[in-house]
């Protein structure tokens, strides 16, 4: 199906010690893990609803019955490829491109706030570009959506750094890549981050917006 919608997000399974390191760094390894199980259940629930081919791009291959409990018929599996987190991300929308799906995008499990309309509108976008981005604030990306060929973003970044995004946009110096970009946003990697997050979800309930994440909340900092 040419014009179909494939949706999917990151997911590392939440073992304490090998995830959120720098949260886990300025409070503990097994409350860092505590957080990132939260925001992978919330997040699932909040993207369910979205009208597309639904994917948890997981890692690492032993926690399949972990993922396959928390897709629960709403999501299918895809195993993360080896490699650095570049190569992971083409080879899931490489793989779903090549399957004749026009438009593909890809979201982490770092910014459960993040507005479900983004992704529409990301999915509405590459109906005329080649490419979308949703700048993180913290100089990455929150989401890329694709159609088309696989562009040449995902090699060549210091991932991890301030300057994932400005590498990424260097990849597209080629007026030929047509690219759209979204709001930004903020993930939440560090206790600052999570901070902001908590303001945030708190000024949600004060003004009578549901945050949709109940796991998330019900964690004290």
């Amino acid at each position: 199906m040419r014009d179909g919608k494939i949706l999917g997000m990151m997911a590392k399974q939440p073992v304490a010690g090998l995830v959120k390191s720098r949260l886990a760094r300025e409070t503990s390894p097994p409350w860092a893990a505590r957080v990132a199980d939260a925001f992978l259940r919330d997040g699932a629930d909040r993207l369910a609803p979205i009208e597309a081919r639904r994917f948890l791009v997981y890692a690492p291959a032993e926690a399949h019955d972990y993922f396959s409990a928390l897709a629960a018929g709403r999501f299918e599996l895809h195993l993360q490829a080896a490699g650095d987190l570049g190569r992971r991300m083409a080879d899931f929308c490489q793989h779903h491109l090549g399957t004749g799906n026009s438009r593909v995008v890809l979201v982490g499990a770092d910014s459960p706030t993040l507005p479900l309309d983004f992704i529409e509108q990301a999915f509405r976008a590459l109906h005329s570009a080649d490419v979308v981005l949703g700048p993180a604030m913290d100089g990455g990306y929150y989401l890329v959506g694709l159609t088309g060929e696989l562009p040449p973003i995902f090699d060549g970044i210091r991932w991890g750094e301030a300057t994932v995004l400005a590498d990424t946009l260097s990849k597209l110096a080629d007026p030929a890549w047509r690219l759209a970009l979204l709001p930004p946003w903020y993930d939440v990697d560090t206790l600052a981050d999570w901070r902001l997050l908590q303001g945030h979800m708190r000024a949600m309930r004060r003004a009578g917006i549901d945050p949709g994440l109940p796991r998330t909340e019900a964690i004290e900092a």
